[in-house]
C-alpha cells in the first residue's frame, strides 16, 4: 500500500511542480516523497523510478500524438539514426525514471541520517 502510494504522490507532486519549476525539480520531490513515506532502498527506487516513467513517458507519448510524431521522427533520426519515435518517448520516460529514482534510493538510504 505504501509503494502504491508513494508512486502516486511522487507523480502528483512532480506534475505539478513541473508546471511551473524547471523539469529538475522531480528530483527533490521524489527525495522528500520517500523521506516521508519510508521504504527500504529497493523499493524505494523502485517507485520513484514507475512514478516518473509513467509520468513523462505518458505526456511524452500524447504530446508526441498530438503533433503526428514530427519532433519524435526528427529527433530520433538526429540522435538514433534511425526512424523510430516510439523509441524516443521510452529514451524520455527511462531518463526521468532514473533520475527519480536514484533521489528516492537516496532518501531512502540517508533516512537513517534524518531520522536522528
Amino acid at each position: 500500500m505504501k509503494f502504491i502510494f508513494s508512486v502516486i504522490l511522487t507523480a502528483l507532486f512532480s506534475f505539478l511542480c513541473s508546471l511551473y519549476l524547471p523539469w529538475w525539480c522531480i528530483a527533490p520531490v521524489s527525495f522528500t516523497v520517500a523521506l516521508v513515506i519510508q521504504q527500504k532502498p529497493g523499493i524505494a527506487f523502485l517507485s520513484g523510478f514507475l512514478a516518473l516513467f509513467l509520468l513523462w513517458g505518458g505526456l511524452a507519448w500524447m504530446i508526441s500524438l498530438q503533433n503526428e510524431h514530427i519532433l519524435a521522427k526528427k529527433m530520433a533520426m538526429l540522435i538514433l539514426q534511425q526512424n523510430k519515435p516510439m523509441l524516443m518517448v521510452l529514451i524520455t520516460a527511462t531518463i526521468g525514471g532514473l533520475i527519480a529514482g536514484l533521489s528516492a534510493l537516496a532518501a531512502a538510504v540517508l533516512y537513517p541520517v534524518f531520522k536522528k
